[in-house]
């Protein structure tokens, strides 16, 4: 079955343009567009670690590795269309929008980080493993009886498509025929558990077969592929079609989070050889002539200065309201939580 799946590329390890079907459709405003969404989610990336490192985050998800699956998809997104995200996937989110000091207020544990711009649908993070893939397909139902264009993604990793959520957002989407991309990250784990010893499918992508769906799998780590395969599903979903099933293959390259040690179930030298999104990327513009070191610069600095002033942002937000803890759950309060919620209150004021 995997052979009849191939991996889509348009670039190779080495910057070279594999595909010359793909040349006239990249110009300089993509080239840019990618590279600099793929330094800032970069550049964010590492801060959250270091700040969680410092004590000023909580346990945090990092997503190196995989930043060309998460811009090139994000990017080929419309302004009204859904983002359904896991844990890992604020960089996809802040390329879709999401204002970053929000999003560090998230891995600080509060209710504001889950909150997104006025003018984007980001559903908020899914912790439980599949559980937005349904999601994601009703709300790509509901923009289908509205008479919209609008489509919805929803990722997930390749732990995600042994839950039976994955199965039913798939069927559910099938049948209703909706216009909703699942966008799955296959990086080999989930959590510690090696792709091969959760699931006998040769690919993911196959898995597309039971559900009357495309399925078709790319190099994760080439931004090119990724965006117009994206993009190519997203005109699909729009024109009527249905969903699509994608299996960007890539590589996380530190752990699950910042609480997890990967040197306990990775082997040693696993993925070494593996050349990251951003490096390739660069070595196609050096290759084609987008290369400029002046404007790189710029792009390094830029990033830096809103990285900061967003930390900044997040560490002088006002406290948390302690009645979020109660607030928002139910649209009339059951009594033993109202009861609960004015004995907490009256134990602050006695403090």
């Amino acid at each position: 079955m995997e052979q009849n799946y191939p991996i889509k590329r348009i670039i190779d390890d080495k910057g070279q343009l594999i595909d010359a079907s793909f040349e006239k459709l990249i110009d300089e405003k993509l080239v840019k567009e990618l590279y600099y969404n793929m330094i800032r989610i970069r550049t964010f990336d590492r801060k959250a670690i270091n700040l969680q490192r410092q004590g000023r985050l909580g346990t945090y998800a990092p997503f190196e590795g995989q930043e060309a699956a998460q811009v090139g998809s994000a990017l080929a997104l419309n302004a009204d269309d859904w983002v359904f995200p896991t844990y890992r996937d604020h960089g996809a989110t802040l390329t879709f929008g999401k204002n970053m000091a929000r999003t560090f207020l998230y891995w600080n544990g509060r209710v504001e980080g889950c909150v997104p711009p006025k003018d984007r649908h980001i559903f908020p993070p899914a912790v439980p493993i599949a559980t937005q893939l349904p999601h994601a397909a009703g709300a790509a139902w509901a923009e289908k009886l509205r008479g919209t264009k609008n489509v919805s993604i929803a990722y997930f990793g390749d732990g995600a498509t042994s839950e039976g959520d994955f199965h039913e957002g798939l069927n559910f989407a099938s049948v209703f025929k909706v216009p909703v991309v699942f966008f799955n990250q296959n990086n080999g784990y989930a959590i510690s558990v090696p792709i091969e010893k959760q699931m006998n499918s040769a690919t993911i992508a196959q898995k597309s077969v039971a559900y009357g769906m495309p399925g078709v799998r790319i190099d994760g780590n080439d931004c090119f592929a990724v965006y117009f395969e994206t993009k190519k599903a997203f005109d699909h979903a729009r024109n009527g079609d249905g969903p699509t099933l994608i299996e960007a293959v890539t590589w996380r390259t530190g752990a699950h989070t910042t609480a997890d040690d990967p040197s306990k179930y990775r082997p040693e030298k696993q993925g070494e050889n593996i050349v990251d999104p951003v490096t390739r990327m660069e070595l196609f513009m050096k290759n084609y002539g987008y290369w400029d070191e002046q404007w790189i610069q710029e792009v390094k600095e830029k990033t830096t200065s809103e990285i900061e002033l967003a930390v900044e942002e997040m560490e002088n937000f006002p406290p948390p309201n302690v009645e979020d803890i109660f607030d928002h759950i139910f649209a009339e309060m059951p009594t033993q939580l109202a009861e609960q919620k004015e004995a907490y209150l009256a134990h602050l004021e006695r403090q």
